[in-house]
């Protein structure tokens, strides 16, 4: 079974005076603008790297929340910050890397158990997975 979700860009204009608008599936986010300047400069809108950011934490948190289940420990809470570094490169940009933040209050853990479960969360949450997932493919010219 594959459970498929989606998320939409529009684009119009070149690189750095175009403007787009981003939405999701369930309508949360739903036209919201991005461009150049909410990439490369603190334009208004939203980016690329931020949305990975937001998956990224939003997914390891759900990962985290699972394993600590599996050991019998409830968070009270799980807050985690995804910084996601995109960095110029040969000529181009490439996001090197994505560093995860996190602080949680879960009663009754110890810092072994704290440790072993924050290492699987990254190691398997599927955003972590899908960084180096294969990518597929459909264009066309219309």
């Amino acid at each position: 079974m594959a459970i498929k979700k989606s998320g939409s860009a529009h684009w119009e204009g070149d690189l750095k005076k175009g403007k787009g608008t981003v939405s999701t599936q369930t309508g949360v986010l739903d036209a919201q603008p991005y461009g150049f300047n909410t990439r490369f400069e603190d334009g208004k809108g939203t980016n690329p790297e931020e949305l990975i950011g937001a998956a990224h934490a939003s997914c390891y948190s759900m990962a985290l929340s699972m394993i600590l289940g599996e050991h019998d420990l409830v968070a009270d809470s799980i807050d985690t910050k995804a910084t996601v570094h995109l960095e110029e490169k040969d000529g181009g940009f490439t996001v090197t890397k994505v560093h995860l933040d996190v602080s949680a209050t879960i009663p009754n853990a110890t810092q072994e158990q704290f440790d072993a479960a924050t290492t699987n969360a990254k190691q398997n949450c599927p955003i972590s997975k899908l960084l180096t997932a294969e990518i597929t493919m459909d264009a066309k010219l219309v």
